[in-house]
């Protein structure tokens, strides 16, 4: 926590300094997923990018309490408070209970963030499991004259609101262009103003998920729970709110209001939200046909894909681009990730091989502080991946011996590999890298030429080795040995 860190605040649409209320205490709340589908991708790289902030502000030494909801009641189809809630309908075409699909559809989430190595949360709660907590938040709303009750349905009065307090300050719109892009309402519609949203929903007797509250049975609106649960695990006012740029407009929009008029104060410190994805420059979506699961890319199993691509590969790819910055899937895209992942983790692999010199011909301490200035500078991923192969090729010239490294220096670019690599990025070596099978498989091509050397059959002896160059692969004999790495 020596150097500054700046975070890029969606608030204010600017970086600042981070300054977190209670240090080394950092309060970190991400919209966690809503558990009636697959995860997709969009999805999968939030989580990520925020698996790379988490790393880093405890790698930096901040105490961090993640917390991560899970969406599993109140999420309704159309965008008026009306239609169905999306688990009960579900389970209504499946013939099972909603919390069947709830339970499925969370362990799919579970294995795909496990398969990506994303660190699990330090607390993961659920909107069913804080009923109470939302029905209080409630109560509190419209204690405070924010809110209405009609037939068992509880409106939050957003004009009301914004008579106080900035609503639309999040997507920076005022009031008059908010109400502009929203159409009139019916004459049998209960809500006040065009703009007020559900905090409770009454139910219909055919309701699968409801609960009792002080107007009646029901359940909560999708706004309303994220307000409760970041409240109650960080308090009224904590450091940083994640999520999707998608939920900005509406979702985040709403958590704001609801929170400043209970508690009547600011929620968060800093708002951080990712870019969106497209694929090979059209934005992805079921509709055009180009969307995938993170599934189907461990598994090759979509017409748009050329091959299969690791877990490591894909987080490595979603690193290699800024959370803030569109991130562009194609297959050339993602073979190149995995070429210099692989490339990564080889030279991780030999750093640990090389042996030291009298001398440094590289500066390893201001290579780490490049590599701590990138990641203090809005968690630039991008560029710390660039200086990181910067040492890349620092450690395959001093295998090479056109540089050298003295003892202290290899120590110290050592655990700053490993720091960045393992405990940052979240890399984790894989069967396609220098170890496993390809290890295996190197060595006994490398005992068989090794074999033809010895039999003085110079023919097979090369001919191995030129092969190899073709797969990029450079041998070195030594009087100690063969070593080989991916050049």
């Amino acid at each position: 926590m020596s150097e500054p860190l700046f975070v890029y605040n969606t608030l204010s649409r600017k970086k600042e300094l981070f300054e977190p209320l209670h240090p080394p205490f950092v309060g970190l709340y991400v919209c966690g997923p809503t558990v009636y589908s697959d995860v997709h991708l969009g999805n999968a790289r939030t989580f990520v990018s925020f698996d790379l902030v988490y790393r880093y502000l405890q790698y930096i030494g901040y105490k961090v309490r993640y917390v991560r909801n899970i969406t599993d009641a109140g999420h309704l189809e159309g965008d008026r408070d009306e239609g169905d809630d999306k688990f009960a309908k579900k389970a209504r075409l499946e013939q099972v209970e909603p919390m069947e699909i709830v339970q499925r559809y969370t362990l799919g989430f579970h294995e795909v963030m496990r398969m990506l190595n994303a660190l699990p949360p330090s607390i993961e709660p659920t909107a069913t499991g804080h009923i109470c907590e939302q029905i209080e938040m409630i109560k509190t709303i419209i204690a405070n004259g924010y809110a209405y009750e009609a037939n068992g349905t509880v409106y939050f009065d957003v004009e009301k609101y914004s008579k106080e307090y900035p609503y639309g300050q999040l997507t920076n719109r005022n009031l008059e262009d908010l109400l502009a892009g929203t159409r009139e309402l019916s004459g049998q519609d209960e809500k006040h103003g065009r703009l007020d949203f559900a905090l409770w929903i009454e139910a219909k007797p055919e309701t699968m998920m409801k609960w009792l509250s002080p107007w009646g049975w029901g359940f909560p609106g999708w706004h309303i729970e994220c307000s409760a649960m970041s409240s109650k695990y960080l308090g009224d006012t904590f450091d940083i709110h994640g999520g999707g740029m998608d939920l900005q407009a509406t979702h985040h929009t709403n958590e704001i209001a609801q929170s400043q008029a209970c508690n009547h104060k600011a929620p968060v410190r800093y708002w951080m939200h990712t870019n969106m994805l497209t694929v090979n420059g059209a934005r992805m979506s079921k509709s055009a046909g180009n969307g995938f699961l993170p599934g189907e890319l461990f598994t090759g199993n979509h017409p748009l894909l050329d091959k299969a691509y690791s877990p490591m590969t894909v987080r490595f790819f979603m690193l290699q681009s800024h959370y803030r910055s569109t991130l562009d899937f194609s297959n050339e895209a993602l073979q190149g990730s995995e070429k210099g992942f692989q490339r990564l983790m080889n030279s991780y692999d030999l750093l640990v091989k090389l042996k030291p010199g009298a001398q440094s011909t590289s500066d390893i301490f201001v290579l780490e502080k490049k590599c701590l200035a990138a990641m203090n500078d809005d968690f630039n991923s991008p560029v710390l991946i660039a200086h990181l192969f910067e040492a890349a090729r620092i450690i395959h010239a001093v295998h090479t011996g056109t540089e050298t490294i003295t003892a202290g220096d290899l120590e110290q670019l050592q655990k700053m590999m490993k720091g960045f690599i393992f405990d940052v990025l979240g890399l984790l070596p894989e069967s396609g890298g220098s170890s496993g099978l390809t290890e295996g498989l190197m060595g006994l091509v490398l005992s068989i030429r090794q074999e033809a050397k010895a039999k003085k059959d110079f023919a097979v002896s090369d001919k191995i080795r030129d092969e190899l160059n073709k797969l990029n692969i450079a041998i070195k004999d030594s009087k100690d040995g063969t070593s080989w790495n991916v050049s």
